[in-house]
């Protein structure tokens, strides 16, 4: 099975119109469960690696469990993403442009275990903690971005857009600094 991508959700996972709004509480991430999260803290969970974009080949038993070391990354971005900086050209308005953009929800979240082992939305479901560099820890997003880049996390100035690739193509671009 190919997916083509993930992108976090824009709307708050309990659905209140006041904590659309709400600010960030002070380590929210470890008093709260993901479910009892704001929008403002759902989305502060990511850490904009871009991982979630890339193609990747993934294989479900009969069941449709998946096996997180059987799942495959490429260097092949959505055609939205901007491979330069590693972000989302339009991501308020991306299902417009990519129907089926799967938005990251706290209810979708234990089916796609095949997210990269740094993301903090799997990290904190499994019970880990976030990666040390998160930006939620150092506070400082220069000092993150250099610690993610020591690291080896991040797509910007790695992937190619989907764009005009065949599948056939696409298939030949698995990478291994994806791990699932």
């Amino acid at each position: 099975m190919r997916l083509n991508l993930l992108s976090p959700l824009k709307s708050n996972p309990k659905s209140s119109a006041d904590a659309t709004n709400a600010t960030i509480r002070p380590q929210f991430w470890t008093r709260y469960t993901l479910a009892e999260l704001n929008h403002s803290e759902w989305e502060a969970l990511c850490d904009g690696c871009g991982s979630c974009c890339l193609i990747k080949y993934i294989d479900e038993d009969e069941d449709g469990d998946v096996d997180e070391s059987l799942v495959e990354y490429t260097d092949v971005a959505c055609q939205l993403m901007n491979c330069e900086t590693g972000y989302c050209q339009h991501y308020d308005t991306r299902q417009h442009y990519v129907p089926d953009c799967i938005q990251l929800t706290v209810d979708k979240l234990p089916d796609m275990m095949w997210l990269p082992a740094h993301c903090a939305y799997k990290r904190l479901y499994k019970g880990q903690a976030l990666p040390s560099w998160h930006l939620l820890l150092t506070q400082d997003a220069v000092a993150t971005q250099q610690q993610m880049r020591a690291v080896n996390i991040g797509v910007a100035g790695r992937c190619v857009s989907e764009t005009g690739m065949a599948d056939e193509e696409m298939e030949t671009r698995v990478v291994n600094w994806v791990l699932p």
